[in-house]
């Protein structure tokens, strides 16, 4: 499926909803319903979120809107890696000593990337975790020390990462002690699906969640259509690649455009290829995947970001099957 080419944003078909890497279209609403687009943003996750809730009740949609955060604040409690609190920074504490308890969700989604570092032949790998804090493109205005870079390159990290069970619950053990888990890929892509069936538990009929480049399209839009979403251009702000659309599905965008410093000409951006653990080199920009789950278009956006059409669309077919990759820049 490839997503509809667009020369930019008309202002009378797109609102700027301010979805990070999206635009969506401006549907008209039901009048009899008095149907608004009710909207919250918040930071979560090192990003932005951004809900918006089709509703004719505003204080309904805001509590609904208020419980689907919270169930987003608390998958990053428990997967982040910037704490030693949680089930990623407890593991990545002592799971190279013993197996390290945790959540059944937890040991999903690390069970969840590491078959798609499998699937990839390593192309992505969760276990780097050392060379992303290595890099830490966030606030470094220089490369790291090469002999630092190359103690972590070409190690397969993913390999050592065992999901088993510790006395009849989940647990990680760590046959490597470099191993440090990093599930930035995938777990926003399941806390935004999470957040989607909040808000569908709460009969939420159409919605938008969006955290950091990484869309859910609950149900369709208020014309009984599906939910146009515009790609922006990484190169420019006001135009689009295109439009791909969606309903009760998900799209990701992973790019070098928003996180990445330059030294001495060259731009150094957070993807990271684990043959090098340096940024990978690629002349692609940004890539956005359409799946069913928003946890599938997360991680593939980043698994398949650089590989070849015919290695992504197999990888596709063995660990998401009907996702696609939709624009490429």
């Amino acid at each position: 499926m490839s997503a509809t080419p667009s020369r930019g944003p008309d202002r009378r078909q797109f609102i700027a909803l301010g979805l990070g890497a999206f635009v969506v279209a401006s549907l008209p609403l039901a009048a009899r319903r008095r149907e608004r687009l009710v909207r919250r943003t918040m930071p979560v996750m090192g990003t932005i979120a951004e809900l918006a809730v089709v509703s004719d009740d505003p204080r309904y949609a805001h509590a609904a809107m208020d419980a689907a955060i919270a169930e987003l604040l608390r998958v990053e409690r428990t997967m982040t890696r910037f704490t030693d609190r949680s089930d990623v920074g407890r593991a990545n504490v002592g799971a190279a000593r013993d197996a390290v308890r945790v959540a059944p969700e937890t040991a999903l989604v690390v069970a969840e990337a590491l078959a798609w570092a499998d699937a990839t032949d390593g192309a992505y790998d969760p276990a780097i975790g050392g060379a992303v804090a290595l890099w830490d493109v966030a606030h470094r205005r220089e490369p790291p020390a090469e002999d630092a870079v190359r103690r972590l390159a070409r190690r397969g990290l993913h390999r050592a990462v065992d999901v088993g069970t510790l006395r009849g619950a989940p647990a990680l053990r760590f046959h490597d002690a470099d191993v440090r888990l990093d599930l930035g890929a995938i777990a926003k892509g399941y806390g935004v699906d999470r957040a989607a069936e909040v808000l569908r538990r709460w009969g939420v009929r159409g919605a938008l969640v969006d955290v950091g480049g990484d869309l859910y399209a609950l149900g369709t839009a208020p014309s009984g259509d599906p939910w146009r979403v515009g790609i922006r251009d990484p190169g420019d702000p006001a135009a689009l690649l295109g439009t791909v659309d969606v309903a009760d599905a998900a799209v990701a965008t992973s790019g070098t455009y928003a996180q990445f410093f330059r030294y001495r000409g060259r731009r150094y951006h957070h993807l990271l290829d684990p043959e090098t653990a340096a940024p990978r080199q690629t002349g692609v920009r940004s890539l956005t995947v359409r799946a069913d789950r928003c946890l599938h278009a997360d991680v593939a956006a980043t698994a398949l970001f650089g590989l070849a059409p015919a290695d992504a669309a197999r990888v596709l077919a063995a660990r998401a099957p009907g996702a696609a990759v939709v624009r490429t820049a």
